[in-house]
């Protein structure tokens, strides 16, 4: 049996109608920082629901709506200086993990000195200590595909370097998981998520790492998303599915708490680190069936299990993942519609090893540069 730890600190409230929570938060009184990108949140009068139940406990909220889909450093940068000089008390994350991420990032700078690069291991990140202890953070979730509710790991886009970071600091305080707030979310996203919290749970159980609660996350997660995935990717109204899938990315999350991501989170970022309107999720379909290819012969009992948790009774994970990808209909992407092109395989290939290295370490068995050039390259349509 492994030795492990296990560290938790998030409160976390499930399920539907759970926003309304916020009216008995136990959050610092003051002033809090509501972060979200785009304008669905507001147009759907989420932004709305959030303040009023905020509101009812005594905040006045400042709202920030320009998280960019792959957030930047610079939306980290802004935030942060709007919560120094309105002597915000807590921030809140509303939308997706580019928000929620944002969110964590600022309420560190908010209380610390110099950059959110200075913090970042990897790349060209100075990866210095986060002394002081950030805001509170409230996550928000609209969609089903990040965990980082249940997570303290942020990603951030520095021109091409796309970086996770993070550490005990920087779980949430509070995190809500409403499916409500799911409901409207299209199918290809809703498949696009649904398979990055898929890929969350599949490489925390192969990692190193892994131990006997990560996987019993894993496979539970695994489980819940080859069940609901495709019902709520086909009718985004199916109150069950979207409460599965749901549940299955917070299992995630508490997977990436205490386990890893492994090599094909690093292969991605460096993908949509190039190109930032290749949706994350988007970028680890392209590539998975050529990625796990290769860890079949290593993993053989954990890729039955895995493929068992998809219901294929034969083991074959591989077969199992194509299918589920059919299911959903995301089976067919394309790499070129990106603008990415083979002659570049090289640079991502170099970019995952120096950006997102640690991730490649706890791989069940260690992938080279000619590796990962090939996973691209079988991969390209």
């Amino acid at each position: 049996m492994k030795n492990f730890s296990y560290y938790m600190p998030t409160r976390i409230f499930f399920g539907a109608g759970s926003v309304k929570k916020l009216s008995r938060a136990p959050l610092p009184a003051g002033r809090g920082l509501l972060i979200t990108g785009g304008s669905s949140t507001t147009k759907l009068g989420y932004v709305d629901k959030v303040c009023a139940a905020l509101a009812e406990a005594g905040h006045e909220m400042t709202v920030y709506r320009d998280v960019q889909p792959n957030p930047t450093i610079e939306n980290v940068r802004e935030c942060a200086a709007i919560a120094r000089e309105q002597e915000c008390t807590f921030v809140v994350g509303l939308g997706g993990g580019s928000s929620i991420d944002t969110a964590k990032a600022a309420a560190v700078m908010a209380t610390n000195d110099g950059d959110w690069w200075d913090y970042v291991y990897g790349g060209s990140g100075k990866g210095q200590k986060i002394k002081n202890q950030p805001l509170p953070i409230v996550a928000i979730t609209t969609t089903a595909g990040t965990g980082t509710e249940a997570d303290p790991w942020t990603v951030v886009t520095n021109g091409e370097e796309k970086i996770g970071g993070g550490n005990d600091k920087t779980f949430p305080t509070l995190s809500i998981v409403d499916p409500d707030f799911m409901m409207t979310v299209p199918p290809h996203l809703t498949a696009y998520q649904g398979f990055d919290a898929l890929f969350h749970a599949c490489e925390g159980y192969l990692a190193t790492i892994a131990s006997p609660v990560s996987e019993m996350y894993s496979l539970k997660a695994i489980e819940l998303i080859g069940k609901s995935l495709p019902r709520a990717v086909q009718d985004g109204s199916d109150a069950e599915a979207r409460a599965d899938v749901a549940l299955a990315n917070t299992l995630a999350g508490f997977v990436e708490s205490l386990s890893s991501c492994t090599s094909e989170h690093a292969i991605e970022h460096a993908m949509s680190g190039f190109h930032p309107k290749l949706p994350h999720g988007a970028g680890l379909i392209m590539i998975s069936l050529e990625y796990y290819k290769l860890f079949a012969d290593v993993c053989a009992d954990k890729f039955a299990h895995m493929a068992h948790a998809l219901g294929r009774a034969d083991g074959d994970f591989v077969a199992a993942l194509a299918e589920l990808q059919k299911q959903c209909g995301v089976d067919n992407l394309k790499m070129s519609d990106y603008g990415m092109e083979n002659g570049d395989f090289g640079k991502y290939a170099d970019h995952a090893f120096a950006d997102m290295g640690g991730l490649f370490r706890v791989d069940a068995k260690q992938l080279t540069r000619d590796d990962v050039i090939g996973i691209l390259s079988r991969s390209y349509r």
